[in-house]
């Protein structure tokens, strides 16, 4: 077999082997309907990450507020002042509940929560044998932010209300009745959780 060189005159070029525009179209009509197929999935996986987190986030809450319920004569965070009567040698508390409801109350809560505690829900940031001897129950002084919306609030209530449902227009964050202990999201959405 005799192979014989290809001899072009001088101006002119061989043609050159491509795509055409057909197969270019074909292959992205492909990559769209799978890209159909697979990014439906991906959103049903973010929903079930943020429920799991808004589950595991409502668990670790109510847990911290059973145990400080039970540590502090049936009396729920937030519901009581969080200023220590007795000696505190670091940072009190300043929380006064208000009847259990407000911002106050939150501030309440929050430093029940987070500080150390005498039996009267008295809150110190340094603990003592005799006195500030309970908690922390929660180590972040910060309201967690609601996997839904991303509102890191709360809203405190003393409605004694076991059906408590969330605040008009979802403003997101959480809603915690001081009375019972019943803490949602405060979305009415998910306020079933």
């Amino acid at each position: 077999m005799k192979i014989v060189p290809t001899i072009t005159k001088p101006g002119y070029r061989l043609a050159e082997k491509g795509f055409t525009l057909v197969e270019l179209l074909i292959v992205v009509i492909i990559l769209a309907i799978l890209a159909a197929i697979v990014v439906p999935q991906f959103a049903s996986t973010t929903d079930d990450a943020r429920s799991s987190s808004a589950d595991s986030t409502l668990a670790g809450l109510r847990a911290a507020i059973d145990l400080y319920y039970q540590q502090h004569n049936n009396t729920y965070p937030g519901a009581v002042t969080a200023v220590p009567s007795a000696a505190c040698t670091g940072t009190a508390g300043t929380g006064v509940a208000t009847g259990g409801a407000g911002v106050t109350a939150t501030t309440a809560f929050i430093e029940q929560l987070t500080l150390y505690t005498d039996v009267n829900g008295g809150a110190c940031s340094v603990s003592d044998a005799t006195n500030h001897r309970f908690g922390p129950y929660l180590k972040k002084a910060e309201i967690p932010t609601d996997p839904f919306l991303g509102v890191s609030a709360l809203e405190v209530v003393a409605a004694g209300d076991l059906a408590m449902g969330a605040t008009a227009g979802d403003p997101g964050g959480f809603k915690y009745d001081s009375q019972t202990g019943k803490i949602i999201i405060n979305i009415a959405a998910e306020e079933n959780r």
